[in-house]
């Protein structure tokens, strides 16, 4: 599987943390779904203007939790796509420790392409698998 190509930082804030002092898991997912934003806003796929452009929706989820996450910790979020099917994308995450490179858990997530006017699941765009393919490096077909 080739590199990522894609990482942002995650400030870990007061308000993501449980009563046991560590991130709560929930918390993983808006790391996840921060870094997917800001990869599509990256590559271009989206202007960032109005979610209704956005044109992709949540249809699967799966997180591994490897670590506790503490406040003050760094951490960063890496993020790829693995696979464009007919009208979902699948994207890879791993949630690390900025220091030490220890994986905190990592995830999958599958987004569909939307018509949120229709509602209506539609074919990934062509212009979005080159754009993808040319910035992971490997052809999406």
């Amino acid at each position: 599987m080739p590199a990522f190509n894609f990482k942002i930082p995650i400030q870990v804030r007061y308000a993501d943390l449980d009563a046991q002092w560590h991130v709560n898991n929930s918390r993983f997912l808006t790391f996840m779904e921060q870094a997917r934003l800001e990869y599509l806003l990256h590559l271009g796929l989206f202007d960032g203007k109005t979610f209704l452009d956005l044109r992709m929706i949540i249809a699967d989820v799966h997180v591994a939790y490897k670590a506790s996450i503490t406040l003050g910790q760094k951490i960063s979020v890496s993020t790829r796509t693995m696979k464009i099917g007919n009208k979902s994308i699948t994207f890879e995450y791993v949630i690390e420790d900025s220091e030490t490179g220890e994986a905190c858990g990592t995830g999958e997530v599958v987004g569909v392409c939307f018509n949120y006017t229709t509602h209506e699941t539609v074919p990934v765009p062509q212009e979005w698998r080159k754009k993808i393919s040319e910035f992971e490096g490997q052809t999406f077909e």
